[in-house]
């Protein structure tokens, strides 16, 4: 009966770390600068996104306090077709509505309303602290999906800056390094080539 020899377990190390005669200070902080680099890279992407879809929030409830619905009528039939030129077609035109506020002050504007629809109808309008018709504010489930979606696209922005930032940092350390050989080399080249007989 034939043993098997004990498999023996090697610790894993990091390469730029173990212990090599070769390797310099610089290849350390090399090390460390690639380690931080994409630390950072993790924690400033999502830090970055959490913070433009909290503000990207936030501008939208604030846009919310500004304004408020109010239910108007039509003081005109709406036109049949939308005037030329109005961008994308929604179905609905401009039209003249009135509307009256709690303390009895009325109040007249333009705003979309269906096409065709009969003086008097009543349509929903959002008007701001100036008592102007204004667009409706993004509400809701649209709300959260463009603040998250504004934070998706901040949060890698964000990483990607400090990767171009550490990349920049690491090619400098590399371009000083080459540096630091070539006057090496100077030095040792010469030597060198006697102690090979000049063949080296």
């Amino acid at each position: 009966m034939t043993r098997t020899p004990a498999m023996t377990v090697r610790p894993v190390r990091l390469w730029r770390w173990r212990r090599n005669p070769l390797r310099r200070h610089s290849d350390v902080v090399e090390a460390w600068i690639v380690l931080a680099t994409w630390v950072l890279v993790l924690v400033c992407g999502v830090a970055a996104g959490l913070l433009a879809a909290r503000a990207s929030a936030a501008s939208y409830a604030a846009r919310l306090a500004q304004v408020h619905p109010v239910t108007a009528v039509l003081t005109d039939p709406a036109p049949t077709t939308p005037a030329a030129g109005t961008g994308y077609d929604d179905g609905r035109v401009w039209a003249s509505v009135r509307w009256t506020d709690a303390d009895g002050s009325v109040h007249t504007d333009r705003a979309k309303a269906a096409s065709g629809a009969p003086a008097g109808s009543s349509v929903t309008v959002w008007a701001n602290r100036a008592d102007h018709v204004v667009a409706p504010p993004v509400t809701g489930a649209s709300a959260d999906l463009q603040a998250a979606l504004t934070g998706v696209l901040v949060g890698p922005s964000a990483g990607a800056a400090v990767w171009c930032a550490g990349r920049l940092v690491r090619g400098r350390l590399i371009r000083r390094r080459m540096a630091e050989w070539d006057e090496e080399w100077k030095q040792i080249g010469p030597r060198w080539g006697n102690l090979s007989g000049g063949r080296g």
